[in-house]
């Protein structure tokens, strides 16, 4: 196997993604809002259509801006739906993401149609030719590195989550677990969701290019899954989630470079095999975590078993729970 420097650009580029939708990714699963990543990640295609067929450009700042307008509206029409129309919010998410979605789809094949927009790449990522687009170059010793505009991007967006997360931590732990005490402390639940949902849904936008709309939903979720498995605290929490995304990044791509060869073929799609990779991660986890894992839970009760068999033994009447 070759390693060239496209592929440590790669990585870098696939870890500041991870990163960059894990942190908020945690607090949507502490929510249980899981589904809203999904939600918002397909609902914004509607948006980059429309800003391509309004400026007539592909320029990033346009579609950008419509795609992160769109994301925020989504969350909007679904506290409406739910709330107006006392519909489960789950119904509520499926009616907004579907109906946005197709409409999205419409809207990029009908754009494809004059311009080289391939939907794919809106679906899928092209991670892989991300470090071919540049925005500049940095000297460090005798080496010139050409920077990419995806590193630029995602680096951003990560620095600027993280940065709102650690002014709003507070604010974002309390109203995670309880809104109510939040309102009655005087911080408002109802601006910390709509500003992690504006989180979500730019940070979403900023992840098309690289691992596209369905990949992203892995990268919101299952790392901040896997390290609730792992810790109850909130800031071990957020530590472990961004861990795993940068390990899934980097385990991802040697996978995409190694695993095809072993049956025949050449490569295949990083930004699938970094979702392959923090599912190992996750389901790794699922089995042997101390205190959830299926294995922990095992030998709890084996060790609950232990012990009353013990005191049984000594001739003390074990407490029947009721």
């Amino acid at each position: 196997m070759m390693w060239f420097s496209l592929d440590t650009w790669i990585v870098v580029i696939g870890a500041l993604c991870a990163v960059a939708c894990a942190l908020p990714g945690c607090f949507l699963v502490l929510r249980k809002m899981s589904m809203m990543g999904d939600a918002i990640s397909h609902a914004v295609l509607p948006g980059l259509a429309i800003a391509f067929l309004v400026t007539g450009s592909r320029s990033s700042i346009g579609m950008f801006v419509g795609a992160a307008v769109v994301g925020v509206l989504t969350a909007v029409f679904t506290q409406w739906i739910s709330s107006w129309g006392n519909v489960d919010k789950g119904a509520s998410m499926g009616i907004v993401f579907t109906s946005l979605f197709a409409l999205g789809l419409l809207l990029i094949v009908q754009a494809a149609d004059h311009v080289d927009l391939d939907p794919s790449c809106v679906l899928y990522g092209a991670i892989e030719l991300t470090p071919l687009d540049t925005v500049g170059t940095i000297t460090i010793g005798s080496t010139v590195l050409e920077i990419p505009r995806a590193f630029v991007v995602l680096g951003v967006v990560a620095l600027l989550n993280l940065l709102l997360i650690l002014f709003f931590f507070k604010e974002f732990r309390i109203s995670s677990f309880d809104p109510e005490l939040a309102d009655t402390v005087g911080i408002p639940s109802g601006f910390m969701h709509y500003l992690l949902m504006t989180m979500v849904a730019v940070t979403t936008v900023a992840s098309f290019e690289a691992v596209g709309s369905i990949i992203v939903i892995a990268m919101l979720v299952v790392p901040a899954a896997t390290a609730h498995l792992l810790t109850d605290r909130l800031g071990w929490m957020l530590f472990l989630s961004s861990i795993i995304g940068i390990v899934s990044a980097g385990l991802g791509h040697l996978m995409a470079l190694t695993v095809p060869g072993w049956f025949g073929f050449k490569d295949t799609n990083t930004s699938g095999m970094m979702a392959v990779a923090v599912g190992l991660i996750f389901f790794a986890a699922l089995v042997l975590s101390p205190r959830y894992g299926l294995l922990g839970k095992m030998l709890s009760v084996r060790r609950i078993e232990v012990d009353e068999a013990e005191v049984e033994s000594e001739g003390e009447e074990v407490p029947k729970v009721i």
